[in-house]
């Protein structure tokens, strides 16, 4: 009898045990972030894997995803219909998407907010030396890949060939693929150049120098300075010899500041979070991504478009007395 009552005892000791452990699973709260990023042949996959790899490592209650996209256009779409949490656009897209102009046009995100202004993401048009393209102008009657359709890189061509007085997409004979695609038809010589909007160095551009007899198209400080007229988001950016085993010269381009952005529906805490952990981690992410390099703290909050930074994000910046 008492064998049996210790029995029972146990049992229910186990039960009440299990009980428990189930509760405390139930009331485990875990917060789950989505990052779409750019073409995987582009600088932005790789880090957003590593974005995800560190918020996972350092963060209790968060499970972080990067995946792959058409980039920034589509990231703001997707933070729009609320599939994506935390993502990656240029300036320019990001404050056309809040504004609702061009291909936002009509539905205005006033949720979007900053967590972070990254790094100067230069525009890197890559040409054929026998193509005979020394400008943007000479881009006329050429076969091109402007970038993937509704993707950032072909509204960067857009705009560029506009400035130049070119008639987009009616002046080139166009070709609408992504990078991985363009790599393949520049060595098979079935297009005469291809634009390539990432930080520097990415792959694309790498392995087009490196696999086929190919340039960097430079342009001018003084065309950029027609272009701020109209888009004032844009800057000059010196593409530096090096930065390419190829590229022996300095060469001058264009380039937009790269925005880490999500919805003002996102925790403050879990915002404030994210920000001070990935620059109290940002020289770890130095060494295996060389574009973050002219990150700063201070840099975060300049040229990004007058866009509103998260009040998490403001938190941290707060603290650091990088703003007010």
């Amino acid at each position: 009898m008492i064998k049996n009552l210790k029995i029972l005892g146990l049992c229910l000791v186990m039960m009440f045990f299990l009980t428990s452990c189930s509760e405390n699973v139930e009331k485990e709260e875990v917060t789950y972030i989505n990052i779409p990023t750019a073409s995987t042949t582009g600088a932005l996959p790789p880090f957003g894997n590593s974005l995800a790899k560190l918020y996972n490592s350092k963060l209790e209650g968060v499970r972080v995803n990067a995946q792959a996209s058409n980039g920034g256009i589509e990231n703001l779409n997707l933070l729009q219909s609320e599939e994506a949490d935390v993502s990656m656009a240029v300036s320019s897209n990001v404050y056309q998407a809040y504004k609702g102009l061009e291909k936002f046009e009509g539905r205005p995100n006033d949720k979007i907010r900053v967590i972070a202004g990254l790094y100067f993401n230069p525009n890197q048009v890559v040409v054929s030396k026998s193509s005979d393209i020394n400008s943007i102008e000479d881009l006329k009657g050429k076969t091109f890949a402007p970038g993937a359709p509704g993707s950032t890189t072909e509204y960067e061509t857009q705009v560029h060939m506009e400035i130049a007085d070119l008639k987009y997409p009616d002046d080139i004979k166009a070709q609408f693929v992504g990078f991985t695609e363009a790599i393949d038809l520049m060595r098979n010589k079935q297009i005469d150049g291809a634009w390539i909007m990432a930080g520097a160095p990415t792959s694309a551009v790498t392995e087009m120098l490196k696999t086929t007899d190919t340039k960097i198209l430079e342009i001018p400080e003084e065309f950029v300075s027609k272009m701020k007229e109209t888009y004032p988001w844009y800057s000059s950016y010196t593409l530096k010899a090096g930065t390419y085993e190829e590229l022996t010269e300095d060469v001058n381009t264009s380039a937009v500041k790269m925005i880490m952005f999500c919805s003002s529906d996102l925790d403050e805490d879990l915002v404030y979070d994210l920000t001070k952990t990935f620059f109290e981690n940002l020289d770890s992410l130095k060494e295996t991504h060389s574009f973050l390099n002219e990150v700063t703290v201070e840099g975060a909050v300049e040229d990004i478009a007058d866009l509103e930074l998260h009040e998490g994000a403001k938190r941290y910046y707060r603290e650091l007395k990088v703003i007010e």
